[in-house]
């Protein structure tokens, strides 16, 4: 009983009482049975319940939020709906995937009512209804897909439930805001296998990215000795400088073939007479100079 009708009744069963203390029975019990009556009549519904009231066994409407009367006897609440978001969690287990991979599956609905009356009316406990609804909408959807693509697009999973289980539940009055699949778990021995697997993929992609590398670097071999061939000035100059890369570090000693030295001659001279431009001359060298 609300606190409005509550109050209401004590007052009138207290003014029923003070009545019989001063000798009017009859006053009194008629007051006691308008207390009742009241007592009876008003309901009170919160700002998300729905009441929906039958009279005489027919649908008289749905009433609330708010204080609302009733006829005693003739009408009847026959179901208080609540419209917050609900949530209801279900699962599947040992259900076989499109590739006949057994796998078992949590997921969560969210939904709400939306038409009290059809809720109340329509379906005998729509609560359970929306369960059993859900674990057979969730073992359609394991069974029409393949393991990799439940594993790597939950999402379209998502969706592909929501929709196919709030199309069966509109017929009730009721809303499915969104459903969640929160785990999907396979046998370990599979794992053990898939995991296998990837390391092969990852090894194989690996071994690919390297053969590119040594391919790119023979075509960029190939250019270079074409360049080298064209002008051997270059090649003989690439030589010098490999020479000298090798000799910066002290205490090291380089055998030469004399034929490379005589292929480096032109070069050497080269260098030679670039450098005795740069050197001063003899005669602007003072005695005991170095």
């Amino acid at each position: 009983m609300n606190p409005i009708t509550f109050f209401i009744v004590v007052s009138l069963l207290a003014i029923g009482a003070g009545i019989g203390m001063l000798g009017s029975t009859w006053l009194a019990v008629m007051v006691w049975c308008l207390g009742i009556l009241i007592g009876m009549s008003l309901k009170m519904a919160n700002t998300w319940q729905k009441f929906v009231v039958l009279r005489a066994g027919k649908l008289q409407g749905v009433r609330g939020p708010g204080l609302f009367a009733i006829i005693p006897v003739l009408d009847s609440v026959v179901a208080i709906i609540d419209e917050r978001i609900q949530t209801t969690a279900f699962n599947a287990e040992q259900a076989l995937t499109r590739d006949t991979v057994p796998v078992n599956v949590d997921a969560v609905i969210f939904w709400h009512v939306h038409n009290a009356q059809k809720a109340a009316l329509a379906i005998t406990d729509f609560q359970q209804a929306i369960d059993r609804v859900a674990q057979t909408s969730l073992r359609e959807m394991i069974g029409s897909s393949m393991l990799a693509a439940l594993l790597s697009d939950r999402r379209a999973a998502d969706q592909q439930l929501c929709t196919d289980i709030g199309h069966k539940t509109s017929e009730w009055g009721i809303t499915v805001s969104s459903v969640e699949v929160r785990d999907v778990a396979i046998p370990v021995a599979l794992q053990d296998a898939m995991s296998r697997q990837a390391q092969a993929e990852r090894e194989k992609q690996a071994r690919i990215i390297l053969g590119a590398a040594e391919a790119e670097i023979a075509g960029q071999f190939v250019q270079a000795a074409r360049i080298y061939q064209a002008q051997p000035g270059a090649l003989q100059l690439r030589a010098m400088n490999i020479i000298y890369e090798t000799t910066k570090e002290r205490g090291t000693t380089i055998l030469i073939p004399s034929t490379l030295v005589d292929s480096m001659n032109p070069a050497v001279m080269a260098l030679a007479v670039t450098a005795s431009s740069i050197l001063p001359s003899e005669e602007n060298i003072t005695p005991g100079s170095e």
